[in-house]
């Protein structure tokens, strides 16, 4: 596996892992994929625009929904239940 952090890259094992992580380095396989972020690193500006335009659309989505689909309330308008039905 790999610790990367800007341009650096270099080979850990499991046992100094724990050191790179808390020294700001993201931990990858071998392959490639990413195994676990360090708590300090941050989102790249492309990252961050791909999300925000995505929350943005689902967003816009959710409100579109017609007022059937969306859930419904339950009990009186002043926060108390519906005792009115019986089981």
């Amino acid at each position: 596996m790999t610790a990367r952090k800007d341009n650096k890259v270099y080979n850990v094992d499991k046992n100094n892992k724990a050191s790179y992580l808390a020294a700001g380095y993201d931990i990858y396989d071998d392959s490639g994929k990413l195994i676990e972020r360090s708590a300090s690193s941050t989102v790249s500006r492309k990252e961050y625009d791909e999300l925000l335009a995505k929350y943005n659309a689902l967003a816009a989505e959710k409100l579109a929904a017609p007022a059937e689909e969306q859930p419904k309330k339950k009990g009186k308008s002043g926060g108390e239940p519906d005792v009115s039905e019986s089981k």
